[in-house]
């Protein structure tokens, strides 16, 4: 049975409703361009969201774009390091990684930068860490920051 009798919406019906389709926020939303770098958002807050979104953007970017992967553990499961050890395999489709060592977390962001089997950085101050990014990023690049809440301001940071 043809999709339109089983909901009764009509293919016009249905293009017309997707073309107004607001996607939801933080969800690699687009943040800001500066000197050719784009920077995105999104509130991926475990491995498993860090590997899908990573997918999301590389295959919006496609392969030979350069994607700088920001990273703050702020959920109550990432800060207990419940997954930490999922982290630096999720992150690989990143060409570079930043990481925030948040204060009083029972471990080191530094083991997932010395797992990462790609350039990785952390640093426990987030002007620091959008310095590092900022001194990285080249024109064409794509920076995404990944967080379930605001990350210190990195945002506006990293766009300029």
């Amino acid at each position: 049975m043809p999709p339109r009798a089983t909901f009764g919406v009509t293919p016009a019906e249905a293009a017309s409703a997707l073309g107004s389709f607001i996607n939801a926020r933080r969800r690699l939303e687009l943040r800001g361009e500066a000197h050719g770098v784009t920077v995105y958002d999104d509130f991926a807050h475990h491995p498993t969201a860090i590997l899908a979104t990573l997918a999301a953007l590389r295959g919006k970017v496609g392969g030979t774009a350069r994607i700088i992967a920001v990273l703050e553990p702020r959920s109550n499961t990432m800060k207990m390091g419940l997954c930490k050890d999922d982290l630096a395999p999720s992150l690989g489709r990143a060409d570079e990684v930043f990481l925030l060592q948040p204060p009083h977390i029972p471990w080191q962001v530094s083991e997932v930068a010395d797992a990462c089997v790609q350039p990785a950085h952390w640093s426990g101050d987030v002007d620091t860490l959008a310095d590092m990014v900022v001194k990285t990023a080249q024109p064409g690049d794509h920076i995404l920051v990944m967080s379930n809440g605001g990350f210190g301001g990195i945002h506006q940071k990293t766009a300029g």
